[in-house]
């Protein structure tokens, strides 16, 4: 049984990624941002979650330096990992998309300022993302700049949006593994990576963050799907059932809720043995890995 305190990981990482977006975006107010568009993103940024990637990024970068790492560039690629994907739900939500009406229990971004201001606010957060990343002297801020751009674009989290959305999206694993190796998977995939990059990781640590950050996308993403099944709205604080309704298929649909859970948790596994010579038998990373299956256990 792992003994490794997760609960007091996450709050101490979750703080630390508060202060960061807290400080990374409110330095947008004197470079002249509009003051509605910084509200509008920042009503987003600065909703809570799991900050899941950001925490991931730091995760990876600690364990490799084997110290707390406090250098800029993983600070600002952890909060770029967040502005990329606040913007994705804010994009996720509009009419257009999802249509939905509340994240993280509060009305959606377009609900409350617009679907223009919505859009622009997302093109804002996409936009300054790259902007931190970029912004300092270190060698390594290219390749996190090409890491991100390459989760986030046209064969990443976007063309995995297109998939999702496709009207003759087929009831077929092969299609659910790469929809979602692309829509969620591959940004997870990036923060463990850009977070080996940031803490000057070699090519092994590399190679290993890929593969943990693979299986923990899958995994997590398989939960989501367990949990829009079995949650209700008032735990997940956004609706449930919307794939249902929308005729999109999802892994219990596909495969059955305990087929579905059986590979995630298959998935777990590979990634707890991914980075075991990272951080040895008990460490947050494996912590996190099972964080993404225990939730929707």
């Amino acid at each position: 049984m792992a003994s490794f305190q997760l609960d007091s990981f996450l709050r101490v990482q979750q703080e630390r990624v508060e202060a960061l977006l807290n400080d990374r975006s409110e330095r947008l107010r004197p470079a002249g941002t509009p003051p509605r568009l910084l509200e509008a993103m920042r009503y987003s940024l600065m909703a809570g979650g799991k900050r899941l990637r950001p925490v991931l990024c730091l995760a990876f970068a600690d364990t490799v330096a084997r110290a707390s790492v406090s250098a800029p560039a993983a600070e600002d690629a952890a909060c770029a990992l967040e502005y990329v994907h606040t913007y994705s739900l804010i994009h996720d939500d509009l009419p257009a998309m999802d249509d939905d009406d509340l994240r993280r229990g509060r009305p959606t971004n377009h609900k409350v300022y617009g679907e223009a201001m919505a859009i622009l606010a997302g093109d804002a957060l996409l936009t300054e993302a790259f902007t931190l990343v970029a912004s300092g002297t270190e060698p390594v801020r290219a390749s996190l700049c090409a890491e991100l751009a390459q989760a986030a674009g046209a064969a990443g989290m976007v063309g995995g949006q297109v998939l999702d959305i496709a009207e003759d999206r087929p009831a077929e694993l092969d299609y659910l593994l790469r929809l979602h190796r692309l829509k969620t998977g591959a940004l997870i995939r990036a923060s463990c990576r850009m977070g080996v990059l940031a803490g000057g990781g070699d090519a092994q640590a590399l190679a290993r963050a890929d593969i943990y950050g693979s299986a923990v996308g899958l995994a997590f993403q398989i939960a989501d799907d367990v949990l829009d099944v079995t949650s209700s709205a008032e735990v997940m604080g956004k609706p449930v059932g919307a794939d249902a309704e929308a005729g999109r298929f999802t892994f219990p649909a596909v495969l059955g809720l305990e087929a579905s859970r059986r590979m995630a948790r298959e998935k777990v596994d590979e990634a707890v043995e991914a980075v075991r010579l990272l951080e040895g038998e008990d460490g947050p990373l494996a912590a996190l890995a099972r964080f993404t299956v225990e939730r929707s256990s």
